[in-house]
């Protein structure tokens, strides 16, 4: 592809990481990243260094407005025709995407974990029906594509030539909707989806009292710990603890399943870790369809061979 177009999102007058991943992941698929950024010009510095071209979208408005950042996105379609516009799968990116695609005809993909070429067509991955199938697309060759990627990755961009472009916005459109205010939702504790080594523990720990143990392993070996959603509904462990698709969607290095089952929900959430490892009784828990290792034991008779063996000095 020859040019991709990313759309920077900034929460707070701060850049969000998905922002990153996405140059990262248009660096892997076009031979020139053009990020706009709508507002929060202060941030620009950030994203120069990693962008070939920087488009500046005036007015320099700090918050996101749906409307406002629609007009700047076809005002920046309009200037630099790009094969492929790349938002994230987000709460912003979901109220633009279909908008910009609908007004200009151009063919839209949404959710995608995986983006790539295919004989000059794009290549998309998504999981859909909650994850139990995972969508394996081949777009039909077209000049423009619009798509959301959604976020999670670990991906780091490389340097781009980084030139600076104002983008004049003609005619903006009278904003019928205005944001008020962000709230943000509270995190309980801590936010898994940057844990490098996850700890998760499911129905198969039996009774609340088995947590305390289950932490104390994680603490001992540097990991984070986190849970199926039958865990969390029954409160033994905070919501923000749940990985799945009701919960948060996870790629640590490691991911070790304790007494996990892996209902399809669940798997959505965490099948994307380097290497996952499960130990459950039961030998044909699914689980073990997508685990690297698998270990047919009960849980608590493993962890302290685990914990003397990843101890060990």
């Amino acid at each position: 592809m020859e040019e991709i177009l990313v759309l920077a999102e900034h929460r707070g007058g701060e850049l969000r990481p998905v922002t990153l991943e996405l140059i990262a992941r248009a660096r892997e698929l076009g031979d020139h990243v053009t990020v706009l950024l709508v507002g929060a010009h202060a941030l620009a510095e950030a994203l120069r260094p990693v962008a070939d071209t920087l488009l500046l979208a005036e007015p320099p408005e700090q918050a996101f407005e749906a409307e406002l950042w629609l007009d700047a996105l076809h005002a920046a379609h309009a200037a630099r025709s790009p094969a492929l516009t790349l938002l994230a799968h987000s709460a912003e990116g979901m109220d633009l995407a279909p908008l910009h695609a609908e007004a200009l005809g151009l063919p839209l993909v949404t959710d995608c974990t995986a983006l790539s070429l295919e004989g000059g067509a794009l290549r998309a991955v998504r999981q859909v029906y909650g994850g139990k199938v995972v969508e394996d697309l081949l777009l039909r060759a077209a000049p423009h594509v619009v798509a959301t990627l959604r976020p999670g990755g670990k991906a780091e961009p490389t340097p781009g030539a980084g030139d600076v472009v104002a983008l004049p916005v003609p005619n903006p459109r009278a904003r019928r909707r205005r944001l008020l205010r962000h709230v943000e939702a509270e995190l309980a504790d801590l936010d898994i989806a940057d844990a490098e080594f996850l700890v998760s523990v499911g129905r198969g720990v039996g009774k609340p009292e088995r947590i305390e143990a289950i932490q104390a392993f994680a603490d001992a070996i540097g990991a984070t710990l986190s849970c199926s959603r039958p865990v969390a509904d029954k409160g033994w462990l905070p919501k923000s603890r749940q990985v799945g698709t009701s919960g948060r969607t996870v790629r640590p290095r490691v991911y070790l399943a304790l007494g996990i089952s892996g209902a399809y929900q669940h798997v959505a959430g965490m099948r994307q870790a380097d290497t996952i490892i499960a130990v459950n009784t039961d030998p044909d828990a699914p689980i073990f369809d997508v685990a690297h290792y698998g270990i047919v034991e009960d849980l608590f008779r493993v962890l302290p061979v685990l914990q003397a063996r990843l101890t060990a000095t």
